[in-house]
């Protein structure tokens, strides 16, 4: 007979419960994105994409590169400073598992419609 209060098996858990909280948020997520499809990205064009101020991006940002999830890099354009932003190994894998979550809980939505 099973331990009612045992741990689940890893098996058994939920998708939901695997989802990272850096990555899922909707902004970091939206980041992590955009810069996977363009593998260096600049600034500006995330603020607008996502339409964050600047400060708000920032913080995101921090977030990420704190994490290991993105590398941040400084320099110019002609005389106007631009900041890039690349993803890391560890980002790319971050946002594979995250995708696959999704999917997972997509897949067990779309069962339970088909009930």
């Amino acid at each position: 007979m099973s331990d009612p209060l045992a741990e689940p098996e890893p098996a058994a858990t939920h998708p939901a419960t695997g989802l990272d909280d850096v990555v899922h948020q909707r902004v970091r997520l939206g980041i992590l994105t955009i810069a996977h499809e363009a593998r260096r990205v600049e600034f500006g064009f995330l603020r607008t994409q996502l339409g964050l101020t600047g400060g708000n991006l920032s913080q995101h940002l921090g977030v990420l590169e704190s994490a290991g999830l993105i590398g941040v890099e400084k320099g110019y354009a002609g005389r106007r400073a631009r900041t890039w932003i690349t993803l890391t190994h560890a980002g790319q894998a971050a946002l594979a598992d995250e995708i696959a979550r999704l999917k997972q809980l997509i897949v067990r939505v779309e069962a339970a419609d088909g009930r």
